[in-house]
């Protein structure tokens, strides 16, 4: 419960904090101000862009943790053949470069791939994820493996890769408008403006969710539900649910333990427990007798513009 309030705070001040909040954050614009000018100095230096002959496609953002990159990826990449998706990995108990699905074909554990990378595997029949800190060395992978098209996870900060870069924007833009470790802003807001592409959700995207037990669509929710996740911003699902679910959130990427979850089952005897896509596949291993499943899907609006981006991959194939 403590980490689970601590995890709840941090999120509250980086984004919409406190009036107690907003006096810590304005203390700490010191080093918010060494921060950019490290960003700066990266920026500066990078200058001289790699090309790696292939399309290069990066879905970021530029708050700290998740505003959709991992749905948005799979609604882009999974008509596409001859696709890579490369990440880093975050949560998994492995380093260095592994190849976790190729083609489909899913050759590593979850505990190898990190919760992404697993569900990516999953969303993705038609496609190779690969996990690796040094992301250089991800892409050679891919042309290595004939993958034709690349996208890059949270890949914007990546300034030495030539790429197209996508920017995610939130539904609600946080209160919060500092850089770290003032606030949750990981580049100014002006970068924005150097984005190829910046969708925002609830302009150009909408996140449909459909609840799912067993591989069965359920038509309504049971009365009693606590939802078990760790994702970053975890209050944002319960605009999803209705107004009686609670929430237990753990930080994001966290790996679950058997005796989490047998303390979940205790306290919540006779709820079902909800859960998001990123989360199953690391709770599948338990068993959970109850567990229901938020599949969540984006939807584009009809209006928007992809001409851009299916140029630039026109161009460079």
């Amino acid at each position: 419960m403590l980490k689970q309030k601590f995890n709840i705070w941090i999120e509250e001040y980086l984004f919409f904090p406190t009036p107690f909040q907003k006096i810590i954050s304005f203390l700490l614009i010191p080093f918010t101000l060494i921060y950019m000018i490290i960003i700066a100095f990266k920026r500066m230096f990078s200058s001289r862009k790699l090309d790696f002959g292939i399309p290069i496609i990066s879905i970021g953002n530029i708050i700290v943790g998740g505003s959709g990159k991992t749905p948005i990826t799979i609604a882009l990449a999974k008509d596409k053949d001859d696709v890579a998706v490369i990440l880093r990995g975050y949560g998994r108990k492995s380093q260095g470069l592994y190849v976790i699905s190729q083609n489909g074909k899913i050759l590593e554990d979850v505990e190898t791939s990190g919760d992404e990378a697993m569900l990516l595997s999953n969303a993705l029949p038609k496609a190779s994820i690969i996990v690796s800190e040094d992301r250089v060395k991800a892409i050679l992978k891919a042309k290595e493996l004939g993958c034709k098209i690349v996208f890059l996870d949270d890949g914007f900060s990546k300034y030495h890769i030539n790429k197209f870069d996508i920017l995610l924007r939130p539904r609600k833009e946080p209160e919060n408008i500092f850089c770290l470790p003032s606030g949750g802003y990981r580049e100014t807001k002006m970068m924005y403006s150097t984005a190829n592409l910046v969708l925002k959700e609830g302009v150009d995207f909408n996140r449909v969710v459909k609840f799912k037990k067993e591989g069965k669509l359920l038509e309504e929710l049971p009365s009693k539900i606590v939802i078990l996740t760790a994702i970053s911003k975890a209050k944002r699902l319960l605009d999803f649910v209705p107004s009686y679910c609670e929430l237990i959130s753990f930080p994001d990427h966290y790996n679950f333990t058997k005796l989490d979850i047998e303390v979940v089952e205790k306290s919540y005897k006779d709820f079902t427990i909800l859960t998001t896509a990123k989360d199953f596949v690391k709770l599948e291993k338990f068993h959970i007798k109850d567990l229901v499943l938020m599949d969540l899907e984006i939807e584009f609006k009809e209006n928007i513009d992809f001409s851009t981006l299916e140029n630039y991959i026109k161009n460079k194939e």
